[in-house]
């Protein structure tokens, strides 16, 4: 049975006084520092691994899904700015910081990643919640919400990640040069180089220069989720159909920056044609990253669609 979980380490400031308080089970009463390292609260999943998340704030059940190269620190403006309003959760998926190591030798797979959510929600016993996910974590939460649609109250897509099957058309297939371009990001990173592999394929999927001009606390989760890149390439995200957007049924919201790359416009927009309960809104003066470059402005879409659709 999935049990609650908290880390045995110092306090984090982005945990509420629920996860702060709550007192190890006797059975576990020291977490291997070495797999867990950081402050934090975990689920354990119905196969054992820990899925660590950070909580604050109280009232409807928001879930935060980070994307590639993220963990749950990702959406730290966003615990800032809508944890007075609401209980936000932002988990970390499985293989990614700060419980790599759990994971390993285990499938690396987005497809795993939408059913463990689920596995989290029902651990949890809160839902059913508000979800918003990113990039690769669009993808996630939308498959989880095409899955477990008794989970999800309404689904925030942001810049969702993966291709387009438009009816009667072949798949589009990424350009050999984008392909190219992940491989040497991978080798990169596995020769040792990973500060330049990051730099190559972060500046592809925002804008050039993105990498240089992030926060040491982006540059540093993005380093410690590195290893997670290669296994990522091995795992192409599956294409968006309009059959199985056409049966995602909960409100849906979809963000796009207007600077973001047209891979993640034209998702947006064949899933807002798709959705039957689909709306779409676009953060101005931003890229892809947008709910950090203009968080004030990504905290106010999802907090006006929410209230919307409240209890």
């Amino acid at each position: 049975m999935p049990r609650w979980r908290r880390a045995d380490a110092l306090p984090c400031a982005c945990l509420s006084a629920r996860s702060q308080s709550a007192p190890l089970p006797a059975s576990h009463s020291a977490v291997n520092q070495a797999v867990f390292p950081a402050p934090g609260s975990f689920v354990e999943l119905p196969g054992g691994l820990p899925m660590p998340y950070v909580e604050r704030g109280t009232g409807e059940l928001l879930l935060f899904v980070h994307g590639s190269l993220c963990d749950y620190r990702y959406w730290q403006p966003q615990l800032v700015g809508l944890a007075p309003q609401y209980r936000c959760v932002c988990v970390s998926l499985t293989h990614y910081w700060p419980a790599a190591d759990a994971a390993r030798g285990q499938p690396f797979s987005w497809s795993r990643h939408a059913d463990e959510v689920a596995q989290f929600v029902d651990a949890f016993g809160a839902g059913p919640a508000h979800v918003i996910g990113h990039s690769r974590g669009g993808s996630v939460a939308y498959h989880f919400a095409r899955r477990y649609p008794q989970h999800v109250r309404t689904l925030t897509l942001a810049d969702p990640g993966g291709p387009v099957q438009q009816p009667g058309q072949s798949l589009a297939k990424l350009p050999e040069t984008v392909n190219a371009l992940r491989a040497r990001a991978a080798q990169l990173i596995e020769s040792g180089e990973v500060d330049a592999g990051l730099e190559l394929f972060v500046d592809s999927v925002s804008r050039p220069g993105f990498w240089a001009r992030s926060t040491h606390g982006f540059r540093r989760m993005a380093t410690d989720n590195a290893h997670t890149l290669g296994p990522q390439f091995l795992d192409p995200l599956a294409a968006y159909t309009r059959e199985e957007a056409a049966g995602v049924t909960c409100p849906v919201l979809l963000i796009d920056g207007a600077l973001s790359p047209q891979v993640f416009q034209r998702a947006a927009a064949a899933l807002e044609a798709w959705m039957p309960d689909a709306r779409r809104a676009t953060v101005e003066g931003a890229s892809h990253g947008m709910n950090l470059a203009r968080p004030r402005a990504f905290n106010e879409l999802v907090d006006r669609f929410v209230s919307g659709h409240g209890r």
